[in-house]
């Protein structure tokens, strides 16, 4: 299945069935009177987050979705049934944004949450709706209300705990592959990750969190080079990052200011967000030079740097370790934000 994060649909939702105009007319009744009953609503169009999906492919070949018409008012004071409504089912992690992609309207971020995107019009008024004292025989009925109809955009963030960046070819999918199930693919050129892809690592019983690979970031990447920084929104409900850098390059200092570079001028708090700095690729390098080299790192950056290896799994469970550990004080964090406690915590 392939990968889309974005699609633009249009929505409308049913038009009101309209009222009828009716009198009874039976053998042996002498006052028959108005019997039109009203229309019935029309169908609303609906989104909602299910499980089970990671990509909004199914809207790249159907845009359009309309609710259903309200039946009309039949006699006998028949009202008519209500159109079906349309529900959209949307990867979680789906926002809606109005078609100008300024305002976003709903973020479903849970199982089951779902949201209104367009209501359906009200049925219309049958005749026996405006008998009165002094028109005891009407024959006045309304039509059904106009749905609604709009542009609307779909933006995926897919969620995940913890989120890898680092340049192209730095080694976050043979990381991915390494510490999960998923099955990235993985190759000796740069861009060889197109998609963002997801792995589940489980540490043990209560101990399992969701890892995003995202492609790599090149210098100017905020300004479209490479493949751009467009998929950097799926790590911005991260936890933590982990900055995987290749330790076999010339210079891993500037390797990771370009990185970080790149993630200030997206924004959407990604600077602020944990960090966990690793210097990867350590099996090609030899277990005093890579050390030689984290020293240098280190004191470049004023920050503790781990070593790791991908490929011979060195360093792989530590670094796991501690990933949860980082998910599970965020989670500290919500839990103590939604009872309006600070826990103190800042960003280094």
């Amino acid at each position: 299945m392939k990968f889309l994060d974005q699609a633009k649909v249009f929505v409308k939702s049913g038009n009101g069935g309209g009222g009828c105009v009716s009198f009874r007319r039976e053998a042996y009744v002498e006052y028959g009177g108005p019997d039109g009953g009203d229309g019935g609503k029309g169908g609303d169009v609906w989104a909602e987050a299910v499980d089970g999906l990671n990509t909004l492919i199914d809207y790249r070949y159907q845009q359009h979705f309309k609710a259903q018409t309200g039946v009309h008012g039949m006699g006998r004071d028949r009202t008519g049934a209500g159109g079906d409504d349309v529900v959209l089912e949307v990867p979680i992690g789906t926002q809606i944004l109005d078609e100008d992609r300024d305002e976003v309207l709903a973020d479903l971020t849970a199982v089951g949450q779902r949201v209104m995107l367009a209501k359906g019009g009200d049925g219309g008024k049958g005749n026996a709706r405006f008998k009165s004292s002094t028109n005891q025989a009407p024959r006045k009925s309304t039509p059904g209300f106009p749905g609604e109809e709009r542009w609307l955009w779909l933006r995926l963030k897919l969620i995940a705990d913890v989120g890898l960046v680092g340049l192209p070819n730095a080694g976050k999918s043979t990381f991915l592959s390494a510490v999960s199930r998923a099955n990235p693919k993985i190759a000796a050129y740069p861009f060889t990750t197109l998609y963002p892809n997801l792995g589940v690592v489980d540490l043990g019983p209560g101990s399992r969190f969701i890892v995003a690979d995202i492609p790599g970031l090149i210098e100017g990447a905020h300004e479209g080079a490479g493949i751009g920084d467009r998929f950097l929104g799926h790590i911005e409900r991260c936890a933590s990052l982990i900055h995987l850098i290749d330790g076999t390059q010339d210079d891993p200092v500037a390797a990771y200011h370009v990185v970080r570079k790149e993630l200030e001028a997206y924004g959407g708090g990604l600077m602020n967000k944990r960090e966990i700095i690793v210097l990867n690729k350590t099996d090609a390098l030899g277990d005093e030079l890579a050390q030689a080299q984290a020293d240098d790192l280190s004191q470049a950056l004023d920050r503790e740097v781990r070593l790791m290896s991908g490929v011979s799994g060195a360093g792989v469970k530590p670094l796991c370790s501690e990933a949860w550990s980082m998910v599970q004080a965020q989670r500290a964090d919500e839990k103590a934000e939604a009872a309006g406690e600070d826990s103190g915590w800042a960003p280094e």
